[in-house]
C-alpha cells in the first residue's frame, strides 16, 4: 500500500513573500505556491489551516465522491455569513440547505427562467436608450457602472416586479463597501469582525442598508397579498412555495435571507462577467465580428428572445470563455470534517480546502495558451477532450449554483441585445484592466470603453 505523504507547505518564510504578500496580492502568492509545490499544498495564514487544490481529480474527490465529508463550515463562508446568513450560498446547515434547495430549485430551471427573459432584454434596451441620450460619438462609457445598474434592475424586476433608481444605487454602494471590507478581511482576518473597528462598523451599516432594501419589498408584497399567476415574480413564487416533504413554507426570516442572496448573487456576478466580456471583445475585434455576424443572422432587427439561445452558439462560447478567464466566483472553500487522503497526501480534519478556478482554468495540462481569449475552446469536440471538472464557473456537485441557468440566459441575451446596435471599443492608449481579488473577482478600477453605433 502506498505510503501517505505529508502535504508540502508554504511557511511564509520560504521565498513566497510571507503573510504580508498574501494580504497584498493573494493571486500572486498562490501562483508562487503552485509553481513551487504543484497542484496541492498547505499554508496557515494567521494559524488558519488552508489546503490549496488545483486539479480536476481533487475537485471530483472533494465535491462529488466525498461531498458529504466536506461542508461549508470553511473560513471563506464564515467571513461572508454576516451578510448572507442562512441563504443558500453560505448555509452550512445541510438539513436546512436541502429543504431550501428543494423548495427553490423548481423556480430556477431553464423553463422557469424563460419567463424572465423579457425582463433581461427590456432592461437592456432601456440602458441602450439611456446611452444614446447621455453619450455622444466617441464618448467613453463606464461599462462596469452602467452594467451594474442594468444587472440590478434586471434582478429587482425579476424578484419584485419593481422599477427602482435611488434605492438601487444605495444597494450597489452598500454591497461594494461590504465586498471590499470582507475581501480585505479574508486576506488578513484580524481583528475579528466582532471587534468594532471603523471598517467593521462600516460593514454593519452596509448590511443594515441591504437588509432595509430587501425588507421594504417583502413588507410591501405581504401587504398586497399577490397571488401566483402567469406573469409572476420570484418573490411571489417563493412566498407561495411549499416543501414537498414537510408541507411547510419559508418563514419570513429565511425568505429575507434567500431574497438577499439572490439580489447579491445575480447583481454581482453579472456585473463582473459582462464587464470582462465587453473588455475582452474590445481587445479582440475579430471575435466581436463573429458575435455580430451571428446576432445579425439569428436575431436580425428584432429583440432577442429566450428561444434564440439554442442558435446563439458562438455568443455562448464567448460567455464560457469569459467565465474561464475571469470567473467572478473565482474561489470557494470546503471544510474537511474528518481526516482524508487526496492524491496520496494526508489532509487533516479541520482543513479549509481552497478551490481557486482562476488557476484551475489556467492549468497548462488542460488549457493550451491559457491566457489567450479563444472562445473556440468551447466547441463540442474541445469540451469532450477535457476532464469534466477542469471548468467550474458555477461549482459542481450537489451545491452547484442554483442561479446557473438564470445567469447564462442573462449574459447571452444582454450581449446579443447590445451587439445588435453597438460596439464597445477600447480607447486609444487605455491601460490594461487587471483583476482585483476581493470576495469576487473585479476588474480593478472598472472597465471604460468607447461607445460606437454599428
Amino acid at each position: 500500500m502506498p505510503q501517505v505523504k505529508e502535504l508540502p507547505s508554504v511557511t511564509f518564510n520560504d521565498g513566497s513573500g510571507g503573510l504580508l504578500a498574501f494580504k497584498r496580492d493573494q493571486l500572486a502568492f498562490l501562483s508562487r505556491g503552485l509553481a513551487r509545490h504543484g497542484d496541492i499544498f498547505r499554508f496557515r495564514p494567521l494559524g488558519i489551516p488552508m489546503v490549496m487544490v488545483n486539479h480536476p481529480d481533487h475537485i471530483q474527490h472533494i465535491l462529488i465522491d466525498k461531498g458529504d465529508k466536506y461542508d461549508k463550515n470553511a473560513s471563506l463562508f464564515k467571513i461572508v455569513r454576516p451578510v448572507l446568513r442562512k441563504g443558500l450560498i453560505a448555509n452550512a446547515d445541510m438539513e436546512l440547505w436541502r429543504r431550501q434547495r428543494r423548495m427553490m430549485a423548481p423556480h430556477f430551471t431553464p423553463k422557469a427562467v424563460s419567463a424572465f427573459a423579457r425582463n433581461m432584454t427590456d432592461e437592456t434596451a432601456r440602458s441602450l436608450e439611456h446611452w444614446e441620450r447621455v453619450y455622444g460619438p466617441g464618448d467613453t462609457l463606464d461599462v462596469t457602472d452602467e452594467i451594474g445598474a442594468l444587472a440590478l434592475r434586471i434582478v429587482i424586476r425579476s424578484l419584485f416586479s419593481a422599477d427602482v433608481t435611488d434605492t438601487a444605487l444605495a444597494f450597489e454602494r452598500a454591497f461594494g463597501a461590504a465586498n471590499s471590507i470582507l475581501g480585505a478581511f479574508f486576506r488578513f482576518p484580524f481583528p475579528p469582525l466582532s471587534v468594532p473597528t471603523p471598517g467593521h462598523r462600516r460593514l454593519r451599516r452596509a448590511i443594515d442598508e441591504m437588509d432595509a432594501f430587501v425588507s421594504g419589498f417583502v413588507r410591501k408584497r405581504l401587504a398586497e397579498e399577490v397571488a401566483v399567476g402567469e406573469e409572476t415574480d420570484l418573490l411571489t413564487l417563493l412566498l407561495h412555495t411549499v416543501d414537498e416533504v414537510d408541507g411547510g413554507g419559508m418563514d419570513l426570516e429565511q425568505l429575507h435571507h434567500e431574497v438577499l442572496n439572490i439580489c447579491i448573487g445575480a447583481y454581482e456576478t453579472t456585473t463582473n462577467t459582462l464587464s470582462w466580456a465587453f473588455y475582452l471583445l474590445a481587445r479582440h475585434p475579430e471575435v466581436e465580428k463573429k458575435v455580430h455576424e451571428e446576432v445579425d443572422r439569428v436575431v436580425g432587427d428584432r429583440t432577442p428572445r429566450f428561444e434564440d439561445l439554442r442558435e446563439l452558439t458562438y455568443t455562448r462560447t464567448v460567455v464560457d470563455e469569459t467565465l474561464r478567464i475571469y470567473s467572478p466566483a473565482y474561489q470557494f472553500m470546503r471544510h474537511a470534517t474528518e481526516d482524508d487522503v487526496i492524491d496520496g497526501y494526508r489532509v487533516p480534519a479541520g482543513s479549509n480546502m481552497l478551490i481557486n478556478s482562476y488557476f484551475l482554468h489556467r492549468h497548462p495540462d488542460f488549457w493550451d495558451e491559457p491566457e489567450e481569449f479563444r472562445p473556440e475552446r468551447f466547441g463540442k469536440e474541445e469540451v469532450a477532450r477535457r476532464p469534466k471538472h477542469a471548468y467550474l464557473p458555477f461549482g459542481v456537485g450537489q451545491r452547484v449554483c442554483i442561479g446557473k441557468h438564470f445567469a447564462l440566459t442573462e449574459l447571452i441575451l444582454v450581449l446579443a441585445t447590445v451587439a445588435r446596435r453597438y460596439r464597445l471599443v477600447l480607447p486609444e492608449g487605455a491601460p490594461e484592466v487587471v483583476p482585483e481579488a476581493l470576495i469576487t473577482l473585479h476588474p480593478k478600477g472598472g472597465v471604460r470603453l468607447r461607445l460606437e453605433r454599428r
